[in-house]
C-alpha cells in the first residue's frame, strides 16, 4: 500500500469510523444472540485495530510518511464540505482508544450484569466508539460538537446502565451537566462562525492569522474560546467542573469506566490541543489581563488558555489527590485518582501555551501526550481490576477485602504494576511521563509553583495508592476473597496490560518518536491548512509561527 500525499482524498482516514459503525449496527441487528454478537464486536474490535494501526505507519510513522491525511466527505471541497484529518495527534489518540477499546472489549464478553443489558450493550459500546473516533478525526468546528453528542448519548445510558437509585440518581447529575456544556458548546460555535464566518478548523486558523485580510474583529475570540475551554474542561474533569466524575464512574459498568477514564476524558484534552495550538495559535491579541506571581503574561488567545489550565491543572492535582487519599472502596479511590492524573496532563499543556519558546512548547505537548498514554493504559487497568474484583467477591469496599494478592498473585501484579506506573517509578511507562512534565515545569517561567504542585502531587498519589494496596491486597483474606471465583480471562486481560505498561517503558523510544510527531503535528498549522485546503496557505507560516514546524 503506497503512502497518502499530503493533502490528497484517503480513504484509510474514514476506515476506524466506517468499521465501527457498521460494527455497531451489525451488533444491534443480531439481538440477543449473545455469542454472535460478541463475536462480531470482537472483530469489529479488531478490525478498528487495524485500520489504526494502518493510520499510525502510513501516515505517520513510515519512513516516507507523509504526516498527514484528509478525507473529503462527498468530495466536497474545504472549508465547504465535511473534512476528517489524520496527522500524528490524532493518530496517536486513535492508538491509545484502539488498545483499550480491545481489552475492554474482551473483558466484556465475561462481565455483563443480567441478560436484558446483553442486547444493547456492545451497539453502545461502539457508537461510544464512534463518538471518540470521530472527534479525533473531524476537521471543523460543528463536528466537533456533533461527535461528542454522539459520545455522551451513549455514555449516558451507560452511566444509568444498572437501573438502581444510585445510578438514576448518578445518570441524572451526568445528564444535566452535559445538557448544559452542549448548550454552552453549541454557543461558542455559534458565536465563532458570527465572528469569523466559517468553522473549518484549517479556514479558521487561516483566516485568525490573517484578520485583516479577511475584515475581522478577532478580540471576540478570546470570550469564545473561553466558553469552549470551560466545556473541554468539563469532559477533561478538571476542577471546578469534576463533581460528575465520582459518582458516573461509581455507576457506569467497570468496564465502561475504564474507556471513561482512559479515552473519553483525552477527548477534552485532544480539543484543547488542537484548537489551542494548530487553529488559534496565530491570533495575537493584547488583553490587559495578568496572574500575579506565575511567570504569566496573556497577549494571545493561547497564553489565555495557558493561564486558565493550569489553575485548574493545579486545583485538580490536588483535589483529586487528597479525594483518592480518604475513599473507602477500589472505585472511590480511582475516581478521585483520575481527577488528580488529568492535572499531570494539562500542567504541561498549559507550559506550553504560555512559552514562547518553540523547544518548550513541544516538550510540553510531548510530555502531556505521553503522560496521557500511560494515565489511559495505568487508569484503564485499574479500572477493569475493579471489575474483575467486584465480579469475583461482589463487593469493592475496602471493608470486605483482603489478602486477594494470595488469592490471585496474577491479578495482585497487574494492579501493583499499574498502581507503580500512577506513582512514576522506572522503568514503567509513568516514569517518562512523569519525568518529562517535571521536566517541562523546570525549564517553564511557573518553575517554582508548577515544580510544588507536581511534588505533592506525586506525594498524593504514593500516599492512596499504598493504601489501597494495603487495605485490599495485604493482610488475612475476607470471607468474600476466600470464596472468590477469579475469572482467568479478566485476569489475562489485566495482565496484557500490566504487559503493555512495562512494554512502553523499556522500548521507550518509538512511542517517544511517535509522541514527538504527534506533538510536531499540533504545532504544525501551515502544514494543516495546506493539507486541509491548500488555497492562500503561503503566507501563514509568518504569521502563524511557522518556527514551530
Amino acid at each position: 500500500m503506497a503512502t497518502t500525499p499530503i493533502g490528497t482524498n484517503s480513504q484509510l482516514v474514514i476506515a476506524p469510523m466506517l468499521i465501527v459503525l457498521v460494527t455497531a449496527v451489525a451488533t444491534l441487528l443480531l439481538g440477543r444472540r449473545p455469542q454472535a454478537r460478541a463475536a462480531v464486536s470482537l472483530g469489529g474490535g479488531a478490525a478498528y485495530a487495524v485500520a489504526v494501526a494502518a493510520i499510525d505507519w502510513y501516515v505517520v510513522l513510515a519512513p516516507n510518511a507523509p504526516g498527514i491525511a484528509t478525507y473529503q466527505v462527498g468530495d466536497w471541497p474545504a472549508p465547504i464540505g465535511i473534512t476528517l484529518v489524520a496527522d500524528g495527534l490524532s493518530a496517536f489518540m486513535l492508538t491509545m482508544v484502539a488498545v483499550l477499546g480491545v481489552a475492554s472489549l474482551v473483558f466484556s464478553t465475561r462481565h455483563l450484569p443480567g441478560d436484558e443489558g446483553r442486547s444493547y450493550y456492545f451497539p453502545l459500546f461502539h457508537f461510544l466508539a464512534l463518538g471518540v473516533t470521530g472527534a479525533f478525526l473531524t476537521g471543523d468546528l460543528f463536528n466537533l460538537f456533533v461527535w461528542f453528542e454522539v459520545m455522551l448519548m451513549a455514555s449516558y445510558v451507560f452511566v444509568a446502565y444498572s437501573g438502581g437509585p444510585e445510578h438514576t440518581r448518578a445518570a441524572f447529575w451526568y445528564v444535566s451537566l452535559n445538557l448544559l456544556a452542549s448548550a454552552v458548546f453549541l454557543l461558542g460555535v455559534g458565536g465563532i462562525y458570527a465572528s469569523t464566518g466559517t468553522l473549518n478548523m484549517a479556514d479558521l486558523a487561516r483566516r485568525l492569522a490573517e484578520p485583516a485580510a479577511y475584515g475581522l474583529d478577532p478580540v471576540p475570540v478570546v470570550g469564545l474560546l473561553g466558553l469552549l475551554l470551560s466545556v473541554f474542561a468539563i469532559k477533561a474533569g478538571l476542577v471546578p467542573f469534576q463533581f460528575w466524575i465520582p459518582s458516573a464512574y461509581r455507576a457506569a459498568p467497570p468496564q465502561i469506566t475504564a474507556l471513561l477514564a482512559g479515552a473519553t476524558k483525552k477527548v477534552g484534552i485532544y480539543a484543547i490541543i488542537r484548537l489551542s495550538f494548530t487553529v488559534f495559535a496565530g491570533a495575537e491579541i493584547a488583553v490587559d489581563l495578568g496572574v500575579p506571581g506565575t511567570g504569566f503574561a496573556i497577549d494571545s488567545p493561547l497564553s489565555f488558555v495557558g493561564v486558565a489550565l493550569f489553575l485548574m491543572a493545579g486545583a485538580s492535582i490536588l483535589v483529586g489527590g487528597i479525594g483518592a487519599v480518604g475513599r473507602d472502596s477500589l472505585e472511590g479511590v480511582f475516581a478521585y485518582s483520575s481527577i488528580g492524573q488529568v492535572g499531570f496532563i494539562a500542567i504541561p499543556v498549559a507550559i506550553a501555551a504560555t512559552t514562547t519558546s518553540p523547544e518548550l512548547r513541544q516538550l510540553g505537548i510531548v510530555a502531556a501526550l505521553v503522560y496521557a498514554l500511560n494515565h489511559t493504559l495505568a487508569k484503564g487497568l485499574l479500572f477493569l481490576a475493579v471489575g474483575a474484583v467486584r465480579s469475583a467477591t461482589g463487593t469493592s469496599s475496602f471493608a470486605d477485602l483482603g489478602g486477594l494478592a494470595k488469592r490471585s498473585p496474577a491479578l495482585a501484579i497487574a494492579v501493583f504494576i499499574g498502581s507503580l506506573a500512577l506513582v512514576g517509578i522506572p522503568p514503567l511507562s509513568g516514569f517518562f511521563g512523569k519525568f518529562l512534565v517535571f521536566d517541562a515545569a523546570a525549564r517553564s517561567a511557573s518553575a517554582g509553583p508548577a515544580l510544588v504542585l507536581l511534588l505533592v502531587g506525586s506525594l498524593l498519589t504514593i500516599a492512596y495508592s499504598t493504601r489501597m494496596w494495603n487495605r485490599s491486597f495485604w493482610g488475612a483474606q475476607t470471607d468474600a476473597v476466600e470464596t472468590a471465583a477469579i475469572d482467568p480471562l479478566q485476569v489475562a486481560v489485566l495482565v496484557v496490560l500490566a504487559t503493555a505498561i512495562l512494554a512502553v517503558g523499556v522500548g521507550f523510544e518509538p512511542v517517544y518518536e511517535f509522541a514527538g510527531a504527534a506533538a510536531d503535528a499540533a504545532l504544525d498549522t501551515e502544514g494543516y491548512v495546506d493539507a486541509v485546503d491548500p488555497a492562500d496557505a503561503s503566507d501563514l507560516a509568518d504569521s502563524s509561527g511557522g518556527d514551530h514546524t
